[in-house]
């Protein structure tokens, strides 16, 4: 139940983890971002609110410390065994970390060489204190799962994929329902409930719907009104199956579109198709922002640009479903094929009130990309 892989693509994985923790020269990772335990063994849960640790050790042996209500969880949702999971237990005073040291100690790793993840919200900084006080020598190795991770199996790419059907089937969704007087509330709950229909889970965060003045802003923000005969309304959402993500955004124009928004619009989709052409296994991924500033600023947009144009995308948690890294200016990080990234060319001309945004998700091929919607790139007008 309900495992979304094999135990042979489980073991892969596990494989690797165990071979990247010995050349990093651990004895043992404790491991508190949630998408990390998602990937080794399938787990899955939101008790990474709480404190939640899952110890790889360099010999391949693989723990959980969890709290009671998590122990079902982690038997129903994961490769692990009884034997594998722990329950550190909660008293007035109880202090975790002195248990997961316990924990380390059993294993015979308490006093080597230890890594953990620092950069995620499963290890709040109180936490993270409790964990230095029981072990003032761990060491950051956020980036050690996170790294494997980022390229993805055939079994992932088509999780992928699902998501990324879901995302188009919310747009359908949301289209039917946007019109001048429409409702907010309305809009959203058919985008959310076709991913609900399509057999998808919650996304990382929530989905962002905002009209008029609302759809220059970037977040999701409490509150819903209806559309006025001329407005505009901006969408951020994905998909998600699996917990695995396909990010989207649109701007739609309710009304006739005046003349900047379909410039706008003409510059956000050469934008789009310029980093699409960017995107090259083995090249940096500040080359994919370059062809987005560069286009953008050619159109006479610079002001109305981000400062980032997209990042990586995976089975990731809350608060949040970017998957690091980001598309800005001079990363060097090396693109490979098997990565999936969501890019968006987001506009937001502040001086006159008007927004252009446009964004898909991608799979890095070994030539180049594929695009994961089937949506056209048209401008929206209802």
């Amino acid at each position: 139940m309900p495992l979304h892989f094999d135990a042979t693509e489980y073991s892969a994985r596990q494989a690797r983890a165990t071979k990247a923790v010995q050349e990093a020269g651990l004895d043992a990772i404790l491991l508190f971002a949630p998408e990390s335990h998602y990937w080794l063994c399938g787990y899955d849960t939101f008790g990474f609110a709480m404190f939640q640790c899952m110890v790889l050790t360099a010999s391949g042996d693989l723990h959980l410390m969890t709290r009671m209500p998590d122990r079902l969880q982690a038997k129903h949702t994961s490769t692990l065994t009884d034997a594998q999971i722990h329950v550190w237990p909660q008293y007035e005073g109880s202090n975790p970390a002195a248990h997961l040291r316990d924990l380390l100690q059993k294993l015979k790793v308490a006093n080597g060489r230890l890594g953990y993840e620092s950069q995620t919200p499963g290890l709040t900084d109180a936490n993270g204190a409790l964990l230095k006080g029981q072990l003032p020598d761990v060491t950051d190795h956020s980036d050690l799962i996170r790294a494997l991770r980022r390229v993805k199996s055939p079994a992932e790419v088509e999780m992928h994929r699902r998501a990324a059907a879901l995302s188009d089937a919310a747009m359908d969704a949301g289209l039917t329902e946007t019109r001048a007087g429409a409702f907010e509330g309305d809009i959203l709950a058919a985008m959310q409930g076709a991913v609900f229909k399509g057999g998808g889970d919650y996304a990382g965060n929530e989905f962002i719907l905002g009209s008029g003045p609302g759809a220059l802003l970037c977040r999701y923000y409490s509150g819903r009104r209806h559309l006025d005969a001329q407005d505009q309304m901006t969408w951020e959402w994905s998909g998600a199956y699996a917990r695995y993500h396909a990010a989207m955004m649109q701007t739609v124009v309710i009304g006739e579109p005046n003349d900047t928004q379909r410039h706008m619009h003409t510059a956000a989709r050469a934008a789009l198709e310029a980093c699409e052409a960017a995107i090259r296994p083995g090249d940096p991924m500040g080359h994919v922002f370059d062809a987005h500033a560069r286009t953008l600023d050619a159109h006479g947009l610079s002001s109305a640009r981000m400062q980032a144009c997209g990042y990586g995308m995976g089975a990731v948690y809350n608060p949040i479903w970017v998957d690091f890294p980001m598309f800005y200016e001079g990363n060097p990080l090396i693109m490979q094929a098997g990565q999936v990234f969501f890019l968006h060319m987001i506009l937001m001309d502040e001086a006159q009130g008007l927004a252009m945004c446009l964004g898909h998700s991608v799979l890095v091929t070994d030539t180049g990309v594929e695009r994961l919607s089937k949506q056209p790139l048209d401008m929206l007008v209802r």
